[in-house]
């Protein structure tokens, strides 16, 4: 997935940095709020905006907090929460840290859009992702670059989802700090590897860094959540490093990938489709599902209507569902995250995530990816994990 023109602020001159990045594609830095920005809604960014925008802003404490928003267009619960933080708290008082935002896809957001036909999803072009070469990758490299050398407490990069969802916060590594981070969001908590070339995993590498899923956008309940998560930041000295409880956060780990063939006809409801979808699916997210459990009607076509890859990129789809029985059923205990009936997002990117609840046999096989001995803190009750 701005700040404020605050007359604290020293007076800048108009000037604007264009980072060019291959032809059709720029990256605009700037170290003050262009006039009236923060009346202007996110499908109206565009009229003031040429594209990405970093945006520079000076507070009390110089170390800079980094602020992602719109990476998706139609997500816009971020660019809400921080306007209406900017104009509200800080129009005319200084800013208690310094601020770096960036604004992400303006052109998607223009129409309500994850991302147009003509674009690559801007949260899979960052660095270590598939498309170093790409217009927005090139980009995303600068800013990764210009964010490292300015060293911010922190990353917080704010989403939506399509479906109903819990609000949650989702990390890269389990690290002390970036779960203390999350906790101050909800106890919700998500550690994720995939997909590649995600903003959250690219700042990882240099600071604490957070997605927020702020539930469907528009909900007033999104943004005053996420404005009072962002106040939180704005006000930490530092990020506790001290080992947390198990009891303080509810760790899950994403284990795998759910797509839909393109050559798959799918619907929801009572529709002649090969897949179709039982109305309510998205409720099911969050759930821990037992085996057995129906998605949908199956109805012909291809012997395997999804698709589910691992971590690596291994077809691990038999060992979640079966579909011999005229039914998309699930063949284990599953909790599926992020399902979603908005047929463009699950074409643009796909049908869910799939998880499971970290306990402490667990431990040891997202040590694969990332160690965790120094996010891990033994409790009092033996055999229960302490993250």
């Amino acid at each position: 997935m701005t700040a404020k023109l605050s007359v604290s602020l020293p007076v800048h001159k108009d000037v604007l940095l264009h980072l060019r990045v291959p032809k059709t594609v720029k990256l605009t830095e700037l170290d003050h709020l262009p006039h009236g920005l923060l009346e202007r809604p996110a499908t109206a960014l565009h009229h003031s905006l040429d594209g990405p925008t970093l945006i520079h802003l000076e507070g009390r404490n110089p170390q800079p907090l980094f602020i992602s928003v719109l990476q998706h267009g139609n997500e816009v619960t971020g660019w809400e929460a921080v306007r209406r933080l900017m104009k509200s708290h800080y129009e005319f008082d200084q800013l208690p840290r310094s601020l770096s935002i960036l604004i992400g896809n303006t052109r998607a957001a223009k129409q309500g859009l994850r991302r147009l036909d003509d674009q690559l999803d801007f949260n899979r072009c960052w660095p270590n992702g598939k498309y170093p070469d790409s217009e927005p990758g090139k980009l995303f490299q600068q800013v990764t670059h210009q964010m490292r050398a300015r060293a911010p407490i922190a990353s917080i990069d704010i989403h939506n989802n399509t479906g109903l969802n819990p609000h949650y916060a989702a990390i890269n590594r389990v690290r002390p700090r970036f779960l203390r981070l999350a906790s101050y969001f909800s106890s919700k908590v998500v550690y994720f590897t995939m997909p590649e070339g995600t903003q959250s995993r690219a700042f990882s590498e240099f600071c604490p860094s957070l997605t927020l899923e702020c539930g469907q956008a528009g909900e007033v309940h999104g943004t005053d959540h996420s404005i009072g998560f962002l106040e939180t930041c704005m006000h930490l000295e530092e990020i506790p490093a001290a080992p947390m409880d198990a009891n303080d956060v509810h760790l899950f780990h994403m284990v795998a990938t759910v797509r839909i063939p393109d050559d798959v006809l799918f619907g929801f409801g009572r529709v002649p489709t090969e897949i179709a979808f039982r109305e309510n699916l998205d409720v099911l997210n969050f759930q821990e599902l037992p085996a057995g459990v129906s998605f949908g009607d199956v109805r012909g076509g291809p012997s395997k209507p999804l698709v589910v890859t691992d971590t690596n990129g291994v077809d691990v789809t038999d060992l979640y569902f079966r579909f011999d029985r005229d039914q998309l059923e699930t063949k284990r205990e599953i909790m599926p995250s992020m399902l979603t009936q908005d047929r463009r997002v699950i074409q643009q990117d796909c049908l869910c995530y799939l998880m499971e609840r970290v306990h402490f046999e667990d431990v040891a096989e997202i040590t694969d990816h990332d160690p965790l001995p120094e996010g891990i803190h033994r409790s009092d009750r033996p055999g229960e994990p302490a993250l």
